[in-house]
């Protein structure tokens, strides 16, 4: 397992990858809720009210943050993230 420290500004979160059997696991994690990759479900997200968006396709922190949000949850929505954006742009709003 790989953390990474995340600065966005003033704000803080942590960068994390997971080497798995046959993927890495990636996220980002701020503290209002976080961005991960395509292989997390967004639905167990939603349901248990967490802000959380997904980039897909990604091996690392920095693909990630460069990736464009393809998938976010309801509370994600109020905090104005928005299909389309990347990684990075979502990670200021959550952090």
């Amino acid at each position: 397992m790989k953390n990474t420290k995340i600065k966005i500004g003033e704000k803080k979160a942590m960068g994390i990858e997971i080497l798995l059997n046959n993927a890495v696991l990636v996220m980002a994690i701020g503290k209002k809720g976080f961005v991960m990759c395509g292989y997390l479900n967004v639905d167990a997200a939603e349901k248990m009210g967490d802000c959380a968006c997904v980039v897909k396709g990604v091996k690392n922190v920095d693909e990630l943050l460069a990736g464009e949000v393809v998938a976010l949850t309801t509370g994600a929505q109020k905090l104005g993230i928005e299909l389309g954006i990347t990684g990075k742009k979502a990670l200021e709003k959550l952090a």
